[in-house]
């Protein structure tokens, strides 16, 4: 039996509305976790944790930068609201979009940011430094796509602050709450992570580090 005959095919796809047919789609994984893992055991040798002065669990990571998020005060406001409330639990590391700095500056949310002690504002990290930080976190506060991925293979639970999600397997398995912009969702989330509900979740079938190989199999034997 061949390589790609144990490889699983998708039933039905959206590709057929397409005119592909379902012979040439193939379940194979997620590179990006594939990255993830061969590089897991080089970001724990980062030391960011020790610069930052933090405790594995004992902090959130927050990233935001979506125009539906930074670009309107209300929702930018919102989204502010329950991060000062989470911060009085933990403190909240937020390596911040360029973009981001700059709305919050010109929407005039400023001396409010700076007022959240707890809210620890840096600049972006690189790709070792930032897989420890989230890996270590007690929670990932995001409105990003890729980090709704990471943080399930990573096993931390995930606020993500948008109104819809492309990577809606997250959301599946248990690791990802969607809760938009709404002051009241976000606590509502954080409020489940924080007492114990939601912290079991599965793993998607094939983010096993192996979908690069599936993928080369395919197509030498294509």
């Amino acid at each position: 039996m061949s390589g790609t005959a144990n490889l699983q095919r998708l039933p039905s796809y959206p590709s057929r509305r397409e005119g592909v047919a379902d012979g040439k789609v193939h379940l194979v994984g997620n590179v990006m976790i594939d990255t993830l893992l061969k590089n897991r055991a080089k970001a724990e040798r980062s030391t960011v944790l020790d610069e930052m002065g933090l405790v594995p669990g004992g902090y959130a990571t927050m990233t935001l930068h979506r125009p539906s998020n930074v670009d309107a005060a209300a929702a930018l406001g919102a989204i502010l609201d329950a991060i000062e409330v989470i911060a009085r639990d933990l403190p909240i590391v937020f390596p911040i979009h360029p973009r981001t700095r700059k709305n919050i500056a010109d929407l005039g949310f400023r001396s409010r940011v700076e007022a959240l002690g707890n809210l620890r504002l840096v600049d972006p990290l690189g790709y070792l430094d930032f897989l420890k930080l989230n890996a270590n976190a007690r929670l990932v506060l995001t409105d990003s796509g890729g980090l709704q991925e990471e943080t399930t293979i990573l096993r931390v639970p995930c606020i993500t602050i948008r109104e819809n999600t492309e990577r809606p397997v997250t959301c599946q398995v248990g690791s990802n709450q969607l809760v938009g912009t709404s002051t009241r969702a976000i606590l509502a989330a954080y409020e489940r992570i924080k007492t114990g509900q939601f912290d079991q979740f599965g793993i998607p079938d094939l983010w096993d580090g192996q979908a690069a190989q599936r993928i080369a199999r395919i197509l030498v034997e294509a």
